[in-house]
């Protein structure tokens, strides 16, 4: 996808979901630091530091398959890349779980049911079963991310919506139907 597409589609996206109730309400939440090829969610920072929002971002520790909040206040400074094209926060202070009101989730691809397909290493799949976390997860991605069907293993856990440049569809918990 050209650059120039990517960013009007990230915007688009990013507008939609600041639209909903849950982005609205939330007094903190959760972004992913997007790799090249992620939509760009730095929209959504940007609008919670105007909104004096607490923002996180994950921070993974590989043996452990783990991932923490850490409350980030720049998407310029305190940033590290770790393994390949990932960035994370260096340090700084973790928020508890039971905090974040919003956490917003990437993939590779999402289905009409709220199913993700990561990376791999199932770290969004652990934090969000959590039970400390009780807060909503919203996937984000490219319209052409979205497929009919994925693929579900028994450690999967779908998002309560998903927003992509082109529409919000929510799931409902028991089916995770539309």
């Amino acid at each position: 996808m050209p650059p120039t597409v990517a960013h009007a589609k990230s915007m688009a996206a990013c507008k939609r979901l600041q639209e909903m109730p849950e982005f609205r309400d939330a007094t903190s939440l959760m972004i992913y630091l997007p790799i090249p090829y992620e939509l760009d969610v730095t929209p959504l920072a940007l609008r919670s530091w105007q909104e004096e929002k607490t923002v996180a971002a994950p921070k993974l520790t590989w043996d452990l398959r783990h991932m923490i909040p850490i409350q980030i206040h720049s998407l310029e400074t305190g940033l590290v890349t770790t393994r390949g094209q990932l960035r994370e926060p260096a340090d700084g202070d973790p928020i508890s779980l039971d905090a974040l009101d919003l956490v917003i989730v990437p993939a590779l691809a999402f289905d009409r049911r709220g199913n993700r397909l990561g990376q791999g290493a199932g770290f969004y799949d652990r934090f969000l079963a959590t039970p400390e976390f009780d807060g909503a997860a919203i996937g984000i991605a490219f319209t052409e991310q979205l497929v009919d069907e994925l693929p579900v293993h028994e450690n999967d856990v779908p998002v309560q919506a998903l927003v992509t440049d082109e529409e919000v569809l929510r799931f409902t918990p028991a089916t995770g139907t539309g």
